[in-house]
């Protein structure tokens, strides 16, 4: 399916998200149901899913000026339901809106991502790998330590500190076969290499979302360039 193109003065007058999306995440949390579902669907329809099309097809400009490599297509937009098959809590839906951007080679290689993840009381963009299979994580690890100058330009320059930050669990130890006494060490015991800037929810209400998000994401380019390089994807 492919995403509408929309008239420019359309695109800049309408909000994508409104507190009408917030209101049925709130909603659902509580009624987390597939009876409150079916008699609710139409919200989610307007709410969620037509505006985070919306708002996916008016971002994918803005994302090839980033790099021409990420996707902003239908897919993009995570589906509502669970996969509970493995999971104790069974209930059917996510209470949230999860929009990933993925890389070209996604399917045939590990490679970084760009998220936007909305909900209430937690809204946030995020950039990186997460869960990189074991191939791919030592890929990045060991460029850490051979390209240590580049990955502390990537992960501590002042712009990206300034809006991004690495987040996730570390191994107590640093990685197998690899120098505990190396400067940079303590960066290769990431198990995910991601970065994240904390949002609110005015920031997804704003009509220039797509703008503001690319400037989030701008950020984090060095960051990005680097891990495509490690993982000898293009960017």
């Amino acid at each position: 399916m492919a995403l509408p193109v929309r008239d420019v003065k359309e695109v800049a007058a309408q909000p994508y998200f409104t507190r009408g999306a917030f209101q049925f995440m709130k909603d659902l949390a509580d009624n987390n149901d597939r009876e409150w579902f079916a008699k609710n669907k139409p919200r989610f329809e307007t709410h969620i899913k037509d505006a985070s099309l919306r708002f996916i097809s008016d971002f994918a400009p803005h994302l090839k000026k980033l790099s021409p490599h990420f996707m902003a297509t239908p897919r993009s937009l995570f589906r509502i339901y669970r996969d509970t098959r493995f999971l104790k809590d069974k209930t059917p839906y996510k209470r949230h809106v999860g929009i990933h951007f993925r890389h070209e080679q996604a399917k045939n290689a590990y490679a970084p991502g760009y998220y936007l993840h909305i909900e209430p009381g937690e809204v946030f963009a995020g950039m990186g790998i997460w869960h990189p299979e074991s191939k791919a994580l030592r890929a990045i690890r060991e460029h850490i330590v051979a390209e240590p100058a580049g990955w502390k330009k990537a992960s501590r320059g002042k712009t990206f500190l300034n809006a991004v930050g690495l987040v996730g669990d570390k191994l107590s130890r640093p990685p197998k076969g690899f120098d505990p006494e190396h400067p940079i060490i303590e960066d290769p015991k990431f198990k995910d290499f991601i970065a994240i800037t904390s949002l609110t929810q005015k920031f997804v209400l704003n009509s220039d979302l797509p703008k503001e998000l690319k400037k989030r994401f701008r950020a984090g380019t060095p960051f990005m360039r680097y891990l495509c390089d490690a993982l000898k994807v293009p960017f």
